[in-house]
């Protein structure tokens, strides 16, 4: 039964979990309406996740008030449960049962029976594209895939509703663009959406926004209308031929900038409103550079909205020869292959990256982007080829190569159940730190990553971003030759994400060599090359703008690397179509 108005109204929600504890949400008031996608956005810990727990009726208000239909999610919980679905943020499906054991479990959640229950099916594994996945376990899916399926999962009955919780954390381009498509064909059919995330550029592709920071709503209207805020402050620095992260770091110390990141090989820049371009000479970009206006972004209007970007300076620029060897080629992919049976997960991969260099990985989920990382820190044996770090073989040299590496896994990879001080004192015994050394490094740790206020909690109880702060901390703290980030900022708001680059960006003026992986490609510009992975092979490989070129080339007038990422695997599906 629909009724008149809006799909959802919030008037004055407030959200306390404990007396005297900041408030989760902070008298919110706004409204959700049917046919349409609505962003939830804003950084970790901003208050996403409650609100939605709340118009699911998952949580019980502190005060104010919500209407989902015109019912109550509290006292009208059961009819609620019948018009809304919701995606969790934590995949919430059963890893050790197949893709049709959980779509059977959830139907009988949901009690969809007889034909209803089998069309269902049909139409949801064709939807999603699961159809030839029906036997595999949950748990072997790759990161897209399970997307898809708890997509499907929620969608057992058809909702007015659907509360999506940061759906495409973890998910590479080319699957994202297909959940956007199938949420969009929901649309289509007159369901209301709610997409939470902490991706900017998923804001733009909304009809509405939600903007929360620290528990309050800061903006409710278009994206577009929003950015249009920062329209004619919004910059980039062109044809640098001096270092880009020193311009980026000298730039962001100055009073008119509120934000900055690179862009491949340029700088891009948010004012102050009633600021002018700082001068060139002043940043040390070079002869030939250049300072042009660009088309605002959403996450400038956000940037600017929150006070601007991480401005502090990175204690890593402080400590001069933290990469002290003399090696050339710090690390060394020679023809690596990775086999399962018979399943090839990497196949004859060769490159090699610089000292003070950062070398992307990037590709789709289940590409091998994860098995060549594992292999080139030692954590899986390839069968054959060979991976050197610091002209050490980590076949024949393995734990002396593995005491030059820092490793930042995928998934939280820290102890759970210990506090934020018992992991990082864990860590610095494995790295073999002892005495005031050790003491010494643990110190610099907490206040590098701003946790002294969290050493107590345990670590699986803290929000995302100082998950990531802890592990990159648990990472470090032995001044690695070579850093390995894998996803390191998935999920994580932009503030967040700027801080933690300012701190790689001055680990890397230091000659510390990094290789990232990761599927959020405005993050990948920040690299010097990358390499595109995808069936197991290097398909491309170079400079971001490089591969932008390549893109151009295929008809793209100003790609993306997004853009660029997608067309590559495109064109490499059509070159294997017609070999």
């Amino acid at each position: 039964m629909s009724v008149p108005g809006p799909l959802v109204q919030i008037d004055r929600l407030t959200k306390r979990f404990a007396k005297g504890e900041l408030v989760a949400l902070d008298a919110v008031t706004a409204s959700v309406s049917a046919g349409e996608v609505t962003g939830l956005v804003g950084p970790d810990g901003a208050g996403k996740t409650t609100l939605l727990r709340l118009i699911a009726g998952l949580l019980v208000p502190s005060t104010g008030k919500i209407t989902v239909q015109g019912l109550d999610p509290v006292s009208d919980a059961r009819a609620v449960h019948r018009i809304v679905s919701y995606m969790p943020q934590r995949f919430g499906l059963y890893e050790d049962l197949s893709v049709q054991e959980n779509l059977t479990l959830y139907a009988d959640l949901r009690s969809v029976t007889g034909a209803d229950r089998d069309d269902a099916f049909e139409r949801l594994l064709r939807f999603t594209g699961l159809t030839d996945f029906k036997k595999r376990l949950a748990g072997a899916l790759s990161g897209g895939m399970k997307q898809k399926l708890g997509l499907a999962c929620a969608l057992i009955k058809t909702p007015d509703l659907l509360l999506l919780d940061e759906p495409s954390v973890g998910v590479d381009p080319i699957s994202r663009r297909e959940l956007w498509r199938m949420v969009y064909d929901l649309v289509e059919q007159g369901i209301g959406v709610v997409w939470s995330t902490a991706y900017l550029d998923e804001a733009e592709r909304c009809a509405r926004v939600l903007l929360l920071n620290e528990g309050s709503l800061l903006y409710a209207g278009s994206p577009q209308e929003l950015t249009d805020r920062v329209a004619g402050r919004t910059y980039q620095i062109r044809h640098i031929s001096t270092d880009r992260r020193k311009v980026l770091s000298e730039a962001t110390k100055l009073d008119g900038v509120i934000d900055g990141v690179i862009q491949g090989s340029r700088v891009r820049l948010v004012l102050a409103d009633g600021a002018e371009p700082p001068a060139l000479d002043l940043l040390d970009a070079g002869d030939q550079s250049e300072m042009a206006l660009t088309p605002p972004r959403f996450e400038d209007a956000f940037m600017d909205l929150i006070g601007g970007g991480f401005k502090a300076n990175s204690p890593f620029a402080e400590r001069q020869g933290a990469a002290t060897h003399t090696v050339d080629k710090v690390v060394e992919a020679n023809a690596l292959t990775r086999r399962f049976g018979d399943f090839i997960a990497a196949d004859d991969i060769s490159f090699d990256v610089g000292r003070g260099e950062i070398f992307g990985l990037i590709g789709p989920n289940g590409a091998g982007k994860s098995t060549t990382f594992k292999m080139l820190c030692g954590l899986l044996r390839p069968s054959a080829g060979s991976a050197r770090v610091v002209g050490l073989d980590l076949q024949n040299a393995p734990s002396k190569a593995r005491g030059r590496i820092g490793y930042m896994a995928q998934k939280f990879s820290l102890y759970g159940d210990l506090s934020v001080r018992q992991n990082l004192d864990f860590f610095a015994g494995v790295y073999g730190l002892r005495g005031q050394v050790r003491k010494a490094a643990i110190e610099r740790m907490i206040d590098t990553f701003g946790l002294s206020d969290k050493l107590i909690v345990n670590a699986l109880s803290l929000p995302r971003g100082y998950k990531q702060r802890l592990a990159l901390a648990c990472a470090v703290m032995h001044d690695p030759d070579v850093l390995f980030l894998d996803e390191p900022t998935s999920g994580v708001d932009p503030r967040t994400r700027r801080e933690f680059w300012t701190h790689i960006n001055a680990m890397v003026a230091n000659g510390v060599t990094i290789m990232v992986t990761t599927h959020f490609l405005d993050e990948a510009e920040y690299c010097d090359r990358i390499a595109l992975i995808y069936r197991s092979r290097m398909i491309a490989s170079g400079s971001p703008d490089d591969l932008k070129d390549r893109a151009r080339a295929h008809g793209l007038e100003d790609p993306t690397l997004e853009d660029a990422f997608i067309a590559l695997v495109e064109q490499s599906d059509r070159e294997r179509e017609t070999a």
